[in-house]
């Protein structure tokens, strides 16, 4: 249905979470899935590899083991992400640093091995996950909003780099999302934030795959690039 079968995808930070959720998805479509962690391995996919997308060199010789392994590769997904909140009048360097490194460095070390490879090949589709604070902000959070708005300007740019070779960029911007983050949120905490929500509810991981495997296939997604999906139920359009 989605022309996913046999096509080899690389998802960093597919151990847990939403990458965890968009591995899943992609597998149950035929892809074969390899991802990245950096500590303990996750249930799914076909090729789990230890790696830190703040290494460019990890990443580098992650690339080189999925071709070797499992064939081209067909799409990557940057999914790895942290945060390190605070005010920017309280934010020290090292917690500035530590999101952009992982966040943005992150990314790009992700996407550079490939790129390549994917213009030679003349087809593939890289996908950057950022988030509703990355379109709208949020206090507390100026180093993640600026990563997570920082990939929707290398999406565009990579969509208009690639068209030639026929390889999209895309983005798909989660709202909130029921993952172990948010469901440590206290409760009067998440009352005020479901209020800003029309749909007044959190999305579930799997709601937010689904939105990966669209852009990702060449069926569904084969016109779009340069693009954002944003999945936050109404918070911010």
């Amino acid at each position: 249905m989605f022309g996913l079968k046999d096509k080899v995808v690389l998802v960093t930070g597919g151990n847990r979470g939403i990458g965890a959720a968009i591995v899943g998805k992609l597998e149950k479509h035929g892809a074969q899935v390899a991802y990245t962690y950096r500590s303990d391995p996750g249930a799914n996919g076909k090729l789990p590899i230890r790696a830190d997308v703040t290494n460019l060199a990890e990443m580098d010789a992650a690339v080189q083991q999925v071709e070797e392994e499992l064939g081209p590769i067909y799409g990557v997904v940057a999914n790895a992400g942290i945060t390190n909140d605070t005010l920017l009048s309280r934010m020290n360097p090292e917690q500035w640093e530590s999101v952009i490194s992982t966040n943005l460095n992150g990314a790009f070390n992700s996407i550079r091995p490939v790129a390549p490879l994917m213009y030679e090949r003349k087809e593939g589709c890289f996908i950057f996950i950022s988030s509703v604070v990355g379109e709208q902000g949020n206090i507390g959070q100026v180093n993640y909003s600026a990563t997570k708005a920082g990939l929707i300007g290398m999406a565009k740019t990579l969509g208009l780099e690639g068209a030639r070779y026929g390889v999209r960029a895309n983005v798909v911007s989660p709202g909130f999302t029921e993952t172990d983050m948010v469901r440590t949120i206290p409760d009067k905490v998440k009352e005020k934030i479901l209020k800003t929500i029309p749909l007044r509810r959190f999305a579930t991981e799997e709601e937010i795959a689904w939105g990966v495997v669209y852009l990702m296939s060449p069926v569904t997604g084969g016109y779009i690039t340069g693009a954002t999906l944003s999945i936050n139920g109404g918070r911010h359009t």
